[in-house]
């Protein structure tokens, strides 16, 4: 890009708030969750209908995760030739209809193949999704990385609260079924709206591969740190409560809740944040949060007050994941979706697999040991703030 074409950008008006190619982007961030939400319920009746032991469900969620860490990459190295928009569509096709083949595996080794399809090709889809939305930044010059991420936890929600009613009123196939027509008929319906990019044939030859200088990660390393303690608070809030701190069944429900719940509050109201103070001392302050967060948590006499560290913590640790994605799709230099995989990779290796760990430790120690010390990593997210300047849109080419 020319000096000149610098110029035009950097003082270019900015769009409208909703346009469609923003409509279009959020609604696959939410379909995309909605499937999550969906898995999540289907996974009782998958574990009896293959006939799985606690073991061999925990392997097979293993080789979901490895299934992301492997395509993730692919899909990186392919938006970096083919363009975001391109990827896009072509993974969120072979993607919707994975849900149906997890729903008619007939025995292990075809529901472990479903399943490593399922969780590679979601996160495809999710590496080309959060490109197209750093593109859609740069054409609108306002963050949007934050509500995107809030639709996808929306869709989650909605996948998760209507996926066990579906199953016993319709059946296994026939929820798969009906998810997959709708969310064919939702990318139809956005399918023109997808904001188109072009790729850059030079820079996809010269760069699409692993980068060699720290900065992407650095960043990468922002998201891993930040996404420990969520899916730490995910797989074992609930038993801290419960073990630890005498909470009901019901009650310890809330901890992850009160995480989530505060958590899609922030990220639709994250971007406004993000365009009036800037990434990095919203990074900051999202990072102050989620360590007073996770001390109130780790440290809490008693249920209640753990319930509301986590939902600080939720406040905090909102929009740091999307504002490290914002700064990988932007940063100078690198093929755009390759710097952007290796953050995605990174961070979501850190809710994949870090939970497994943490589980070992508490074992050996407690969990209110675990809460008390995470915000050890969240003092690294600190320490690398300064690199989340190139989150700011307004004042890229």
């Amino acid at each position: 890009m020319s000096i000149q074409d610098n110029a035009a950008t950097s003082t270019a008006p900015r769009s409208t708030y909703f346009p469609a190619a923003r409509i279009a982007v959020s609604a696959l961030f939410l379909l995309n969750g909605t499937y999550m939400g969906a898995w999540s319920t289907k996974i009782p009746e998958f574990a009896s209908r293959l006939s799985l032991s606690e073991t061999q469900l925990g392997l097979m969620i293993v080789g979901f995760g490895i299934g992301s860490l492997i395509l993730m990459p692919l899909a990186g190295i392919l938006i970096a030739h083919l363009g975001a928009s391109r990827s896009l569509k072509a993974a969120t096709l072979v993607f919707l209809p994975t849900l149906i083949l997890l729903s008619v595996a007939p025995n292990i080794w075809t529901g472990a193949g479903a399943l490593f399809l399922f969780g590679g090709l979601t996160g495809a889809m999710d590496i080309a999704m959060n490109a197209n939305a750093v593109e859609v930044e740069k054409s609108m010059r306002r963050a949007i990385m934050s509500s995107c991420h809030a639709f996808w936890s929306l869709g989650a929600f909605f996948g998760a609260t209507t996926g066990g009613f579906l199953i016993e009123t319709i059946g296994t196939f026939g929820h798969a079924l009906l998810l997959t027509v709708i969310a064919l008929a939702a990318l139809a319906a956005v399918w023109t709206s997808i904001l188109p990019d072009k790729p850059h044939a030079a820079e996809g030859r010269q760069k699409a591969r692993l980068p060699l200088t720290p900065l992407p990660w650095l960043i990468g390393l922002m998201a891993l740190f930040s996404m420990v303690p969520e899916g730490s608070i995910l797989d074992w809030g609930a038993l801290y409560m419960r073990d630890e701190l005498g909470a009901s069944l019901a009650l310890s429900g809330f901890a992850f809740g009160a995480f989530s719940a505060t958590m899609a509050i922030m990220r639709f109201a994250g971007d406004h944040v993000r365009d009036r103070f800037g990434a990095v001392t919203t990074l900051r302050v999202s990072t102050l949060l989620a360590i007073v967060g996770m001390v109130i948590a780790g440290f809490a006499p008693n249920a209640y007050v753990a319930m509301a560290g986590f939902a600080v913590c939720g406040i905090g640790i909102s929009n740091m994941v999307p504002i490290a994605f914002s700064a990988a799709g932007n940063l100078p230099g690198f093929a755009q979706g390759v710097a952007l995989s290796v953050a995605t990779v990174m961070g979501y290796s850190g809710s994949l697999f870090a939970p497994s760990t943490i589980g070992f430790i508490a074992e050996h120690t407690s969990f209110a040991w675990v809460f008390s010390t995470l915000p050890v990593l969240l003092l690294v997210v600190l320490f690398l703030s300064r690199h989340a300047v190139h989150a700011d849109v307004r004042q890229k080419d």
